[in-house]
């Protein structure tokens, strides 16, 4: 299916409709008539199976208590293994309603207030939050930055960690918003250094599924065949795949007995509930029947980000950050926009709605995040807008900027 097919088919204007990402921009950005280009969901509807699943579970009428069947378990590890080599037993497969609260059920599950747990910066602000907001001690790595590239200091991590008796680390991988795939070397070396000093690593791999031709994703818990997988806890959900978000619906893989029991005392004191039956119903179906989809999925999403790449080489030191996964663009603009305008700029003058640099680290101010898995014309006309508002500004050495 051609780019222009899959939209015809499955594009859906979302307004009017109790989103978040276009029916909260008056609460999100204090203006209800911005270009929407922001939180990680998309414009498109899910697979049409998944949609079949659904709607026969709502058909039968009765949405009482549930056991996950066997056969989402086979799904889940059909999957895995055919996409990743990773064999998932069903015994070290739990579910949480989201990433996001797992973070934070991990940071209580395994600090203690004041412990330190550390992030590598620019990352998805959740991560901040699930370490401040439960009292932890917030310990960031900025990686590298050079012309829109992104890299680990591994001696600056593996100071950080021993400096501050780290206790935690929460991996983005594929990375949010950097656009990183880790190669395998890259993952062994974190891992490495977090076994070597006894840090436990929550692995965050909700967007695995979304990979850029010519990457690979690899699963932490494989890396060096499996040779740091008992220090791993797995986090990953078809909601960024699928857009799924709203079945509160994800999978947290813990190969390790030690770990597991700790999680499973844990959630036994503190999270008593169900599974989301919905949740269960769409994934199964999605793992199942989901692959096409995704594949012209793929299409948009990089052909989207070819354009972005492409019209922004008009303006020599802006640098969009290769998207070898996620579908979360960031685009570092501090070559024509003063770090401290860029709201004004992209906001005021551009009216779109992005998230912006600093709420993923405050190093990052400057840079801006746009989702590109929407319409192409969604994309074309923040673009436009954005080229368009940088032919009046005046640039003076690269890098200070001022209206003409």
């Amino acid at each position: 299916m051609t780019v222009q097919e899959f939209c015809a088919q499955y594009y859906v204007d979302r307004k009017g409709t109790h989103s978040q990402k276009w029916d909260a921009l008056l609460r999100k950005f204090g203006d209800s008539n911005l270009l929407s280009m922001w939180v990680a969901d998309m414009e498109f509807k899910t697979p049409q199976p998944v949609i079949d699943a659904l709607a026969k579970r709502v058909e039968h009428g009765v949405y009482g208590y549930s056991d996950v069947p066997n056969s989402y378990y086979d799904a889940l590890n059909k999957w895995e293994q055919e996409h990743y080599g990773y064999r998932i037993e069903k015994e070290w497969v739990r579910f949480s309603p989201g990433i996001i609260p797992a973070l934070y059920w991990f940071v209580n599950m395994f600090t203690e207030e004041q412990e330190s747990v550390i992030v590598m910066t620019p990352v998805y602000y959740p991560f901040l939050n699930a370490v401040k907001d439960n009292g932890r001690k917030l310990i960031t790595c900025d990686l590298d930055y050079k012309d829109g590239i992104f890299t680990v200091d591994y001696e600056r991590f593996e100071k950080l960690i021993t400096d501050n008796d780290v206790k935690l680390f929460i991996l983005c991988s594929p990375h949010n918003p950097a656009g990183r795939v880790w190669t395998e070397e890259e993952l062994e070396r974190m891992l490495d250094i977090c076994q070597k000093h006894k840090v436990l690593v929550i692995s965050d791999e909700i967007h695995q599924d979304i990979i850029a031709p010519g990457f690979r994703h690899i699963p932490s818990a494989i890396v060096a065949r499996g040779k740091y997988a008992s220090n791993i806890i797995t986090a990953n959900a078809p909601s960024k795949t699928f857009n799924l978000a709203s079945c509160l619906h994800a999978n947290i893989i813990i190969q390790s007995p030690v770990i597991r029991a700790i999680y499973d005392a844990f959630i036994k004191r503190y999270y008593q509930a169900e599974t989301n039956l919905f949740g269960i119903t769409a994934a199964e179906a999605a793992y199942t029947y989901g692959e096409t989809w995704r594949q012209d999925l793929l299409k948009v999403i990089y052909s989207n980000y070819s354009y972005v790449k492409e019209q922004m080489t008009e303006y020599p030191g802006i640098h969009v950050c290769p998207l070898e996964g996620t579908y979360l663009l960031f685009m570092d603009l501090r070559a024509y926009i003063k770090p401290d305008q860029i709201k004004e700029f992209i906001q005021d003058e551009c009216r779109l709605a992005c998230d912006y640099g600093e709420w993923f680290g405050e190093k990052w101010r400057g840079f801006i995040r746009m989702n590109v898995a929407t319409h192409p014309n969604f994309v074309k006309q923040a673009v436009d807008s954005i080229k368009k508002e940088l032919k009046i500004i005046k640039t003076i050495n690269g890098v200070n900027t001022e209206k003409k």
